[in-house]
């Protein structure tokens, strides 16, 4: 190759970086545009906590900069070093072309204020719990401080045992969970809390494996997901561990057991709660001697079902 070859390539290489996002997209605003283009024409599926392709594409361009993920406006138009926007590209692709969850992406999950650690290892958080919580469980249990003993059935990484033990500050938790996997997982959780003295992880299939006491509170967001639905679902679900997702085929084979074993362990006036989703007709239909209170939050109605124990027994 000649010297005027040598030039020639390199001038061609040059060229070939001038354009395309790494040499065009220069600020926050301008990788914020693109992500929402790029999740929008990947065809996305936004059900893991975050809304649409726009609040993900803000969540994963500002946690992959490290600025904080409450406070868009001031970065808008910074720009970008080259070598970030190397980042940012990388992580788009991620969730666009792999499909993944944006929290499997950044390793982490948000209810409300709390932030989990999350891998494939477990489902990633999202529970209509959380918001109840907030508020003790209000008006279902009077006094929070009265609550002395309370489980979380299916705990996955931790976080509703976490969110009970803020909510219920007397209380003893029990966290279960059939996955050794989700129990490593939530250990490292409860670690980062402080709440190893308060909160006893137990691996166990429903009630099998945990020792008969006698809980205030039980609360349970069990694998619920129909056989058909667990056969439709988009790629996004498909990175959970199924386990964690669907429960025979009318998506209820968990929650059978729970109200089977429930009683054995609820104090006298103790509730019972779990969430099912949008399968509420398939609980009226299976369990039509049931009568419980169906509950209603900010984020929806009818997606969790209470029970006091002497409705159950």
């Amino acid at each position: 190759m000649t010297h005027d070859d040598h030039l020639e390539h390199d001038n061609e290489h040059e060229h070939e970086h001038e354009h395309g996002p790494m040499a065009e997209l220069v600020t926050v605003r301008d990788w914020i545009r693109y992500a929402v283009t790029r999740f929008n024409r990947a065809g996305c599926f936004y059900g893991h906590g975050l809304q649409d392709a726009y609040d993900e594409a803000v969540y994963l361009v500002l946690h992959t900069l490290a600025l904080p993920l409450d406070r868009l406006e001031p970065f808008l138009d910074a720009c970008i070093p080259g070598d970030e926007r190397e980042d940012i590209f990388a992580v788009i692709e991620r969730r666009a072309v792999d499909r993944l969850p944006a929290a499997y992406i950044t390793g982490e999950a948000w209810l409300g204020d709390f932030r989990f650690k999350v891998d494939p290892r477990v489902i990633i958080p999202r529970s209509f719990f959380a918001e109840l919580l907030q508020d003790g469980f209000s008006p279902w249990i009077q006094d929070p401080e009265a609550v002395t003993s309370a489980m979380d059935m299916c705990t996955g990484s931790g976080c509703l045992a976490i969110l009970m033990a803020h909510a219920f500050p007397n209380a003893e938790i029990v966290a279960v969970d059939i996955s050794s996997d989700a129990i490593d997982v939530a250990r490292e959780n409860i670690a980062a809390y402080g709440l190893e003295d308060r909160i006893t992880l137990i691996q166990s299939d429903g009630f099998s494996a945990v020792p008969e006491q006698r809980f205030d509170f039980i609360l349970s967001n069990p694998p619920y997901v129909t056989q058909e639905a667990m056969d439709a679902l988009p790629s996004e679900y498909l990175h959970e561990p199924g386990l964690a997702l669907g429960s025979g085929n009318d998506g209820l084979d968990l929650v059978r057991k729970l109200l089977a074993d429930a009683p054995r362990y609820l104090k006298p006036e103790g509730l019972l709660a779990v969430e099912v989703g949008h399968n509420r007709h398939i609980v009226d239909e299976t369990f039509p001697d049931l009568t419980p209170t169906w509950l209603s939050g900010p984020s929806g109605d009818d997606k969790i079902f209470m029970l006091e124990a002497g409705q159950l027994l």
